[in-house]
């Protein structure tokens, strides 16, 4: 009989040799979110026990069995036409990351027809985003690369940047290439699809997340950020223009220069020789604007004294002239009037022979001598 220590040995070699035999199973999950570990095996194994058990598949390692429908987080079918069983794991968690084995439970030893690594992500996207600016009634286009093996994989966009519910929430998809003011390309040659979004409004401002969905793991996107500029902010309406969005950030490069002794010295000196010459020159410049200024006035006011001096000189000369003009020909007219009355005078006597003024003759000759 073989003890139990060589039938324990047995078993462990077993276990191994299946294990080892087993297929990996690649799956990738977000946190928060649920992801489906699909599990197939052969026909005849429709009738008996699978379960899906977790590192080495201990008696405390299985999660569920198809025996029990749910169990906690967890949640089994078996689709026996098919030849797959499927688990559901909800609300994952980066603790839910690692190996599981998918196990069908037999007489004697089971088998293991699969091996699950396990993948968990943060649910957002993406470390570098594509940021485009356009204005409203324009249009952009987002180029979106794929590699070679999801040339027939279904394309996508959607608005956020959550990429668990990207698929379910698609704005348009390559099944359906023209939905509204939305249009998608693929072009299989050059391994990109474009979508391109016409009479824009601000409304369509904000993330987009590109999204190739994949047969097995995650879906691959490429992140956008749209910004749509009010209209009346420029006459021209720019063009349709293809964004490439770019996967690696190119740090920009520092020149390294080799620093000069005394240099540093040298531009500070000059800097802050400026910094003292510029005010000193111009509080100068200030200075003799202000003394020019007031030499000006100065000038102005003793050139309108000269002239009113001047005027005031010529009135008076005029008005001493005026004077002296009246009081000359008054001294003429009456010289003249002097003069005419005792030339009168004498003629009248001299004329007239009246005896009855004669006695007054001796009286006028007088008068008239001494004219």
């Amino acid at each position: 009989m073989l003890s139990l220590k060589n039938l324990l040995f047995i078993h462990c070699s077993i276990l191994s040799c299946v294990r080892s035999a087993a297929g990996l199973i690649r799956v990738s999950g977000y946190e928060g979110r649920e992801v489906q570990v699909s599990c197939p095996y052969g026909e005849g194994y429709e009738s008996y026990e699978k379960y899906l058990c977790k590192n080495d598949c201990g008696s405390d390692d299985v999660l569920i069995k198809t025996t029990e429908a749910k169990k906690n987080r967890y949640s089994i079918h078996d689709d026996k036409q098919n030849w797959v069983f499927t688990v559901t794991i909800s609300d994952l968690r980066f603790m839910d990351a690692g190996k599981y084995w998918c196990g069908i439970t037999r007489t004697g030893y089971d088998t293991y027809p699969a091996e699950v690594k396990l993948e968990v992500k943060q649910d957002s996207c993406c470390d570098h985003s594509t940021k485009v600016q356009r204005y409203e009634e324009s249009s952009v286009s987002f180029s979106c690369p794929y590699e070679s093996e999801y040339q027939n994989s279904l394309k996508y966009i959607c608005r956020g940047n959550q990429p668990s519910t990207c698929l379910q929430h698609a704005l348009i998809s390559s099944d359906n290439k023209q939905k509204g003011q939305f249009t998608l390309t693929d072009d299989m040659a050059s391994r990109k699809f474009t979508v391109t979004i016409t009479s824009l409004t601000q409304k369509n401002s904000g993330s987009y997340l590109c999204g190739v969905h994949g047969n097995t793991g995650l879906d691959v996107f490429s992140a956008f950020e749209l910004e749509v500029k009010d209209f009346q902010q420029t006459s021209t309406v720019m063009s349709t223009i293809n964004v490439v969005p770019t996967f690696t950030v190119v740090e920009p490069v520092r020149s390294q220069a080799t620093p000069i002794p005394g240099k540093e010295i040298k531009d500070a000196a000059l800097f802050y020789s400026v910094i003292f010459i510029v005010p000193a020159v111009l509080l100068i410049l200030t200075f003799a604007l202000v003394i020019v200024y007031k030499y000006k006035g100065y000038k102005v006011r003793g050139a309108g004294g000269n002239m009113n001096r001047n005027k005031t000189k010529t009135a008076e000369t005029e008005e001493v002239i005026s004077v002296a003009h009246i009081y000359e020909i008054e001294d003429v007219a009456y010289s003249k009037q002097r003069t005419s009355k005792p030339q009168s005078s004498c003629q009248h006597h001299d004329d007239e022979q009246d005896p009855v003024y004669q006695n007054f003759i001796t009286t006028d000759d007088i008068y008239c001598n001494q004219i």
